[in-house]
């Protein structure tokens, strides 16, 4: 399903930009490794390069690991490989049993603020992303399969190949998404309409807890109603109707949108679901990740 949902996202993208090495080439990510700061610009210039965008708790992203580090051994002297985590939902431990698991020798980096994604145009994990040696996207896919072999044999044959296009959005298409948010007070719960039941083999906490707050958000906005709401879903294989099919299950009351472009979730920086933030005038005034105790959050965002 997760593997139609992408395709469905990919046909259905109303943006479509040319990635030039502008846009990501300087973004700063984490090695997971030794925790220094890096960016896809600093690798060998004179080899063109593989990014894998992934996360433990997706299961086509660990089924796709074995032929991954396959390729890694194959290409590793012409193209650098690299493991790009996205760092939603997850933590150290996670990741590291998914390298010894999957035995993974290729440098392994943090997304930490969602930003590479962003500017990568991704719409659902796993997802490669082929860079020639003048630093533009000639190549993406979800599938790790016979087709990404080639355009990667190509490239390490030599090959430049032609720019693509991507779902990425242009500076301007950003601006336009947070512009509502810069201005006046908002309260912005962060969620996605797959965490609840995605999660449940995987990561069968977090899908609980999601369960818990989605079930208890007409509660939790009756009790701060004066505050103006706003639920953003995380656009991660999400489209209108899979929107629409989790705002009815659920039975919520307060608006959602569908976070176009991960635009919201890399500017406000939520890694962690659900969170809510309380947003004043473009800057962060309080982040809320624990829902336990529904009477502590309401007194938390009461303060503000």
């Amino acid at each position: 399903m997760l593997k139609q949902w992408c395709v469905a996202l990919v046909v259905l993208a109303s943006f479509s930009v040319q990635a030039e090495k502008s846009e990501f080439a300087d973004i700063k990510l984490t090695d997971f490794k030794t925790g220094n700061r890096v960016t896809v610009g600093s690798l060998d210039a004179t080899k063109p390069t593989y990014v894998k965008l992934w996360a433990t708790w997706c299961k086509p992203c660990m089924e796709q690991m074995p032929h991954f580090e396959a390729l890694h051994q194959q290409f590793s002297k012409q193209v650098n490989v690299v493991a790009v985590n996205i760092n939603i939902n997850e933590n150290r431990d996670h990741i590291q049993k998914a390298i010894e698991r999957h035995d993974l020798s290729m440098p392994v980096w943090l997304d930490r603020e969602g930003k590479l994604a962003e500017a990568l145009g991704l719409v659902g994990t796993p997802y490669s992303v082929l860079i020639n040696t003048d630093g533009n996207v000639v190549y993406t896919a979800h599938d790790s399969d016979d087709n990404l072999e080639r355009f990667l044999k190509m490239l390490a044959s030599g090959q430049t190949l032609e720019s693509a296009g991507t779902d990425a959005l242009d500076e301007a298409q950003r601006k336009a998404l947070l512009e509502p948010w810069m201005e006046g007070e908002h309260l912005l719960f962060f969620t996605a309409t797959w965490c609840g039941w995605y999660l449940e083999d995987s990561r069968p906490e977090m899908a609980q807890k999601c369960q818990r707050v989605q079930s208890e958000l007409n509660s939790l906005q009756k009790r701060l109603s004066d505050r103006n709401w706003q639920g953003v879903a995380n656009h991660l294989w999400t489209d209108e109707k899979a929107l629409s099919e989790f705002t009815q299950l659920y039975e919520l009351k307060l608006p959602f949108r569908v976070d176009t472009g991960g635009v919201l979730f890399s500017a406000f920086n939520v890694r962690t679901l659900p969170t809510i933030i309380s947003v004043k005038d473009g800057k962060v005034q309080a982040r809320v990740t624990d829902f336990s105790d529904q009477d502590a959050v309401v007194e938390q965002l009461s303060e503000l």
